[in-house]
């Protein structure tokens, strides 16, 4: 679609989107030239419920690079189906200004929460899964290196009442015996109220080094850290690699990861954080009630939710699930096989986020294609904004040189779908 004829559509002023450029934000967009490509304006087009046409402009460019250490070190966990950080800070920089609140109702790993507080934004976030608080509150308010080193000295990597040899398919007995005594260590703190942040961190920090495929991980070569295979699956792997699990010091490996985590973390940083932090809040629970969040307060939301049946959370995070002490069985994430399904949990979040939006505050959906181009979420979730009383403004699509975008969008194309970013940019109305 030509230039001209994208400016036609009604797109009223954004106050608060004037950070790096000037004017409102889907001039921005049109406009946007920084990594060299001219930006190409298209439609999407849904239907609401009762079947009225929906119509909105949608952008594709290359709108944040792909560099992954443009981002903060603090960022680097894994975490199944996660955004790169640069895609909450496009949002955030654009759409608020300091002391407001961004929040994520699909927090996940943090990304979002994280990206707000060194922003100096207020960071909310919610999340039913509760390694989602694991990984996310400790980065937070972060301990010094030779903090986390004291206190691993003082941790009795001896003392375990536990030792499930199943989990020999991944590590080295003693290995095994160090994990089972920190996770000890950690569950009788929590239970007795006196962890601290530096605790916390530890916690975080082997959470996301139970399993991997380098020697910084606690277990023999498996598949990468963001999930964990069976028991039977790790056995077959083994056998294929004729490989046996390799000593590791989890004390050792734990001190590695945090030197890594703690890069850029310098005092400016630190300052931001912990300002940042203390106004924070972080809840697990269901995203579609939160009376714990004031109505109206809310600036933006950036999130991405789970997508159709296409990750099996609980099957992921078994692992990291029995270090926390949890039944990932017992955590009830939206995992929906129907459309219709998906559609009707989406409509009930996001009529939560209109009571707490401000007026004129926006939300920032990222979704994806499934099912090999059958199903496009973002057409789905713009009849689901409209359901729930938000106005749709438009469709950014993220398109870099390493993905394959979907024909649709007038790129190449692979067969199974696209690697782009598709945000939908809703907004309540003023």
């Amino acid at each position: 679609m030509p230039l001209e004829d994208n400016l036609e559509f009604d797109l009223p002023l954004e106050p608060r989107a004037e950070t790096r450029w000037k004017g409102p934000f889907a001039e921005q967009l049109l406009s946007f030239r920084e990594f060299g490509k001219a930006t190409r304006c298209i439609q999407t087009k849904a239907q609401t419920f009762s079947a009225d046409s929906i119509e909105v402009l949608t952008c594709v460019n290359e709108f944040w690079t792909a560099r992954q250490r443009a981002a903060s070190s603090l960022h680097e966990i894994s975490y199944r189906a996660c955004f790169k950080p640069q895609l909450p800070r496009f949002f955030i920089e654009h759409l608020t200004e300091p002391g407001e609140v961004v929040y994520d109702p699909f927090m996940g790993r943090g990304t979002t929460v994280i990206e707000a507080a060194l922003l100096g934004r207020v960071p909310c976030g919610c999340d039913i899964n509760p390694l989602s608080s694991f990984l996310t509150r400790p980065r937070l308010n972060p301990p010094t290196l030779q903090q986390v080193a004291e206190r691993l000295k003082i941790i009795d990597f001896t003392d375990t009442d536990e030792f499930p040899e199943d989990l020999l398919v991944f590590y080295h007995p003693e290995t095994l015996k160090e994990i089972c005594s920190l996770k000890k260590y950690l569950l009788q703190g929590k239970a007795g109220a006196v962890l601290d942040a530096v605790d916390e961190w530890i916690w975080m920090v082997a959470l996301n080094r139970l399993t991997g495929h380098s020697p910084g991980f606690f277990s023999v070569y498996t598949l990468p850290p963001n999930q964990a295979v069976s028991i039977k699956s790790q056995r077959r792997i083994n056998q294929r690699r004729s490989q046996t699990p390799p000593r590791r010091k989890v004390p050792d490996l734990i001190c590695r990861k945090t030197r890594q985590l703690l890069a850029d973390c310098n005092q400016r940083v630190r300052g931001d954080l912990s300002r940042a932090g203390s106004q924070a809040r972080l809840l697990t629970q269901r995203s579609s009630a939160t009376p714990e969040i004031a109505s109206d307060s809310v600036s933006l939301v950036v999130t991405s939710p789970p997508f159709l049946d296409v990750v099996d959370y609980a099957g992921d995070n078994w692992l990291r699930c029995w270090l926390i002490g949890v039944d990932p069985h017992s955590v009830s994430i939206t995992v929906a096989s129907k459309l219709d399904e998906w559609q009707r949990a989406m409509t009930d979040v996001l009529r939560e986020l209109v009571r707490v939006l401000r007026r004129g505050g926006h939300v920032a959906f990222e979704v994806g294609e499934v099912r090999g181009g059958e199903i496009k979420l973002e057409e789905a979730v713009l009849t689901c904004g409209v359901a729930a009383g938000l106005e749709p403004r438009l469709v950014l699509i993220n398109d870099q040189k390493f993905t394959k975008t979907a024909n649709c969008w007038g790129v190449d194309n692979n067969a199974k779908g696209t690697n782009t970013n598709r945000i939908v940019v809703f907004r309540k109305s003023a």
